[in-house]
């Protein structure tokens, strides 16, 4: 089985459990039980509870919802500017494309994450700035892919056929280059979301991402940082959910690149 296939499979198994939630996980994620806090896994807390008694099982099926819908809808925004911005300087080039490539550079030039650190101080911490911030500080790598591939495109005889019939620009980019030029824009798109899953779990480590009592891998972490020696499961699971989920996406991601 290829990494794409083993990518693929765990990530449908990730969006089964996130829709089907309710019905995976025997407790509500918020469903305080002080009598029952800090219990180790057993069989009637897969994965032990929290100090507040809360099932950590529930709070982590219930948190990938939280962790796909970020990295989708993240993804989703940058992939927008981050095609408008591509097309449009591709197709137009010279002065344009001169002004959108050189704003592009001093958009790389910012860290992302302190970058995204510094605009959520401004903002209230909640998911839908959060998804918006990652999405607008995570377009530039998109706009350079989809350049290149109208660059290399827009000369092509069947552009000039569309030229030559009357099609407008818009049509011509629209209908003809950027659906040609997607490619590569997939693979990035698939990669993207395992970086976004990555930043909103370390906004919400830093107490700065999806606040409680909404459950998120991230503040899983930071709530089981203060209980490390005596409750590991605290840390331990919400942590390989991270790395099992990025992985997932990486191999996705690198194998659909070695299929194009």
């Amino acid at each position: 089985m290829n990494g794409l296939k083993i990518g693929a499979t765990i990530i449908v198994a990730l969006i089964l459990m996130a829709l089907f939630a309710p019905w995976v996980s025997r407790y509500e994620p918020n469903d305080i039980q002080i009598t029952q806090a800090l219990l180790s896994p057993s069989a009637e807390h897969w994965l032990g509870t929290d100090q507040l008694g809360r099932d950590v099982w529930a709070r982590m099926v219930y948190g990938i919802r939280v962790s796909l819908w970020v990295g989708l809808v993240a993804v989703g925004i940058a992939t927008i500017v981050g095609l408008a911005v591509g097309a449009v300087a591709g197709y137009y080039g010279r002065w344009m494309d001169a002004v959108l490539m050189r704003f592009n550079d001093i958009m790389l030039c910012f860290p992302t994450f302190f970058l995204i650190l510094a605009v959520i101080t401004l903002l209230e911490p909640n998911l839908i700035n959060i998804m918006m911030i990652i999405g607008l500080t995570s377009w530039m790598g998109v706009a350079r892919l989809v350049r290149a591939e109208i660059l290399s495109l827009k000369e092509r005889d069947f552009i000039q056929a569309a030229r030559a019939m009357g099609a407008s620009d818009f049509w011509i980019v629209a209908r003809h280059l950027i659906p040609n030029a997607m490619g590569p824009v997939w693979v990035s798109a698939i990669l993207g979301v395992a970086g976004a899953v990555l930043v909103e779990s370390g906004l919400s480590f830093l107490g700065i991402g999806v606040q409680p009592p909404t459950p998120s891998w991230g503040n899983m972490l930071l709530e089981g940082k203060a209980t490390l020696g005596a409750a590991w499961w605290m840390t331990v699971f919400p942590g390989l959910a991270i790395l099992v989920t990025v992985l997932a996406f990486n191999l996705a991601g690198e194998g659909l690149r070695e299929r194009k």
